[in-house]
């Protein structure tokens, strides 16, 4: 298996992180969690952004799929063609690990700046190595994803969002903690479950539609 294409690898590496910056000693423990539920909040946002600059801004090929590059797959796979039809700029992979990374960073300078090298090398690079993104694509995804994170630098506004969050951990734990696991679960999937259900859905939706008309 690529690791491109590996969620395990992908995505497990990046919620470990998350959990070890949440658990980890510290002086300001609630600071912290609101920077990390802040910056899991911020990921689905840069990951929506992007998606919808994908389908607004002028269409982009992808790499592998333009016939001017004359694109030499390093490997033989079919994992790629479900991608033709979306448009390549930006980068939603790499606005969600560059979103979680910088928010880590906050937390804790080594762990984020592992979880930027991650989202650098084991995320973003192998994908430009594939044909799936032009570098442009990885660096407006990740100012993108960063940009999202970093308004947690604003304390009102992480205020108001992690705020009430922070609230419910502290009266209910119990509940809190299932919740925040399955967000960082579809994460560590990269949100396979929620797309393939979404898919489902506008799929119906479409056959509806055609019935009606």
């Amino acid at each position: 298996m690529l690791i491109g294409s590996n969620e395990l690898i992908k995505g497990g590496v990046i919620t470990a992180l998350i959990w070890w910056a949440w658990f980890r000693p510290g002086e300001n423990k609630t600071r912290d969690h609101e920077y990390l539920y802040y910056g899991i909040l911020a990921s689905f946002v840069a990951v929506l952004a992007a998606r919808a600059l994908a389908d607004f801004l002028p269409f982009r090929e992808r790499p592998f799929a333009n016939p001017a590059l004359h694109f030499q797959l390093p490997y033989s796979v079919n994992f790629l063609d479900h991608m033709i039809n979306w448009s390549s700029f930006p980068s939603d992979h790499a606005a969600m690990f560059f979103a979680l990374a910088t928010s880590i960073f906050f937390v804790s300078r080594s762990a984020g700046t592992l979880a930027l090298l991650h989202a650098l090398l084991v995320v973003s690079l192998p994908r430009v190595y594939m044909g799936m993104h032009y570098p442009t694509d990885i660096l407006a995804g990740a100012a993108l994803g960063a940009g999202c994170a970093a308004s947690a630098k604003i304390v009102v506004l992480r205020g108001k969002i992690a705020g009430p969050a922070m609230g419910w951990l502290e009266k209910s734990p119990q509940t809190f903690y299932p919740v925040l696991f399955l967000l960082t679960f579809l994460i560590t999937v990269i949100f396979n479950p929620v797309r393939k259900v979404a898919l489902i859905f506008f799929k119906m939706l479409e056959i509806v539609i055609h019935h009606l008309h």
